[in-house]
């Protein structure tokens, strides 16, 4: 745990620090300056790159991670990975740029004709924002693979977030127009895309000559199977983040899809420790494979589970008691309509309780069946945002997040325990989750004191005092209270 411990931590503190400036994004700078129409096309832009870029990548990122243990030699440049890395993606990107070129009559057609007006424009822009989440998600997975973790998401949830405030101010100001702001919003992503590529440079592992060495180290046609599956599994993960977009802003309106986007954004606080984690816990456990070591895995298995359920408590906590408070920084009262979503949305706890079997899965030589979970998910959820959102609106398509989410989880734990016989769970789970709801409770008997921020303050601390002290003094995570103890020595 020790390197999980060091690079978490590195990840966890960067995670925070783009939570607060996202936090400000999200309450202070882009709905104070952008109506809720034009929020909601830079979000639909941003769903579409994302989408594009996966299925350009053809599962590569994962390759990246999954086969590197193989490869790793740095006297040898890892035996031209990074070049077989972007090879297959790049000729992939091509053919999916034909694909959505040709869709275009199709997809503006989902939508109102006064939204479809003001996507049509920025339409092939949405392309070179996919090209360049293409190359920043590649060379994240390849600096994965050599435990380099902190530095990406280092430029994606601070400098990005950073950049895009001063681009949103620029705008707001006067000084751009929509139209750049929009091109200027698509060129920041190329910006960091550049910065990551000279970090890559700089600690010397830019390694760009293609060697056939390569082509001998695994078989490629497991390398391209395994990306197959990689594949249509994380779109499944793509579908669940941004489907709901999509089909808010096609079945009610863009101004709906910006709403959705601001109480999706809100809620993102909740994934924030198991994304923190997953960053390493990708490779590690894809060693853990090559290696066959079960007992250490089942260790990582567990303690992952126990930090994931202790901090995300707390966080899904801290959002309920306090969202009067946060949509009161919101001036829009427009936004506000998404305040039950954003209670709904929580439902994204369960995802970082659960642990990390979706990549325990994944790198298992079971992967396979990580699609039919990934597949089935996917129908699901299409299915449910299209049977809930006429007849709940917003709230409708955060129930169809929440309902995939525990589905999901729900089956990959019980496939893990059944084929490996590896679960996350302990005594502590329970323990864990009974400290929070009597922590909850008690803090929400806090009554409104003269002020939105008054009141979130005091719920505040009396939440965190009550939880800390509850899982300090039962040492409900040990891991906690070890990192604590680390800390007081060094004091």
């Amino acid at each position: 745990m020790g390197i999980v411990q060091r690079q978490g931590l590195r990840n966890t503190v960067i995670s925070y620090l783009g939570l607060a400036l996202g936090f400000v994004n999200t309450a202070f700078v882009l709905p104070h300056l952008l109506a809720p129409e034009k929020l909601g096309l830079t979000t639909l832009l941003v769903s579409i790159a994302t989408v594009y870029a996966q299925f350009a990548a053809f599962g590569f990122a994962s390759v990246g991670i999954r086969f590197f243990p193989y490869f790793r030699s740095r006297e040898t440049g890892h035996q031209g990975f990074l070049p077989l890395l972007l090879a297959l993606p790049m000729l992939g990107f091509l053919l999916v740029t034909l694909f959505y070129g040709l869709g275009r009559p199709l997809l503006l057609a989902q939508y109102a004709p006064a939204d479809a007006a003001l996507l049509g424009p920025y339409y092939w822009w949405g392309s070179v924002l996919a090209l360049f989440t293409l190359l920043y998600s590649l060379q994240d997975a390849y600096l994965k693979g050599l435990y380099h973790t902190a530095f990406s998401g280092f430029l994606q949830d601070i400098v990005l977030r950073l950049l895009i405030v001063g681009l949103a101010l620029l705008y707001g100001r006067g000084y751009l127009s929509f139209h750049e702001f929009v091109l200027g919003y698509v060129g920041l992503y190329g910006i960091i895309l550049l910065l990551l590529t000279l970090y890559v440079s700089y600690i010397g592992e830019l390694h760009l000559r293609p060697t056939r060495a390569a082509l001998r180290v695994r078989p490629v046609g497991e390398i391209v199977r395994f990306g197959g599956f990689a594949l249509l599994s994380s779109l499944s993960g793509s579908i669940l983040g941004f489907i709901d977009s999509w089909m808010v802003g096609a079945q009610l309106s863009l101004a709906a899809a910006g709403v959705y986007g601001i109480a999706y954004n809100i809620s993102t606080a909740l994934t924030i420790p198991a994304r923190s984690l997953n960053k390493i816990a990708f490779p590690l456990l894809a060693q853990f494979w090559k290696d066959q070591d079960m007992a250490k895995m089942a260790d990582f298995y567990r303690s992952t589970t126990r930090l994931n359920t202790v901090l995300g408590c707390y966080l899904a906590l801290g959002i309920g008691l306090n969202l009067d408070f946060i949509y009161s920084l919101i001036k829009n009262p427009v936004y506000a309509t998404g305040t039950t979503a954003v209670l709904l949305l929580a439902g994204r706890l369960f995802d970082g309780i659960t642990g990390v079997n979706g990549l325990i899965v994944v790198t298992s030589p079971r992967y396979r069946f990580d699609l039919i979970f990934n597949l089935s998910l996917a129908g699901f959820t299409v299915l449910m945002n299209w049977l809930l959102i006429p007849r709940f609106g917003l709230t409708g398509s955060a129930l169809a997040t929440l309902l995939a989410i525990v589905g999901i989880n729900a089956a990959r734990t019980w496939f893990v325990w059944y084929s490996y016989r590896l679960q996350p769970f302990d005594r502590r789970i329970p323990l864990i989750l009974g400290i929070a709801a009597a922590s909850g409770l008690l803090a929400g008997l806090v009554p409104f004191v003269h002020s939105h921020l008054l009141t979130m303050l005091l719920r505040s601390a009396g939440l965190t005092i009550l939880y800390a002290a509850l899982i300090l003094g039962t040492n409900a995570a040990p891991e906690a209270t070890a990192y604590l103890q680390k800390l007081r020595n060094k004091v």
